[in-house]
């Protein structure tokens, strides 16, 4: 008789972004999540040296897909890029890619687009980040419309 296949059981993303623990593994699963990302943290913030301005090229093992260069004047980009190393980037990548004084000036925002994983390891590791959680959210840049400027619109 042969044996059934063993079965892995990854976390999902839960529709509110965070990880979802299945049922009757009694939150394991969760812990395991939570845990991949404090392995990923600094020592302390002042670790995180990553460039303040300028156009920044993650490596491919951060950002696979999509846009592979960030402009860090261009705040949309500069969320983008910050977003996306939280969730993927190892802690080297932390260190080389994030800035400690756009961190702390982004987190009121950057906290509502990462996972309520990522937030909660990030706000139970570093007090500076844990006061600024109640620090209302700045209101997105307004998008620039852009308009046709071909022959016919003269």
């Amino acid at each position: 008789m042969a044996a059934a296949p063993q079965q892995y059981r990854i976390p999902m993303a839960s529709p509110a972004g965070g990880a979802r623990a299945f049922e009757g593994s009694g939150g394991t699963d969760l812990e395991l999540y939570r845990e991949k990302f404090r392995r990923r943290l600094p020592d302390s913030l002042d670790d995180l040296q990553g460039p303040a301005e300028g156009c920044v090229e993650p490596p491919a093992t951060v950002v696979w897909s999509g846009l592979r260069v960030f402009d860090l004047a261009k705040e949309r980009q500069r969320m983008s890029l910050y977003r996306i190393v939280l969730a993927e980037g190892m802690r080297d990548d932390l260190s080389a890619l994030l800035n400690r004084d756009i961190l702390l000036r982004s987190w009121p925002t950057l906290r509502t687009l990462v996972s309520t994983t990522v937030r909660s390891v990030w706000e139970e590791h570093f007090l500076e980040l844990r006061t600024l959680a109640d620090v209302p959210p700045a209101q997105p840049p307004a998008r620039r419309r852009r308009t046709h400027q071909g022959p016919a619109a003269a």
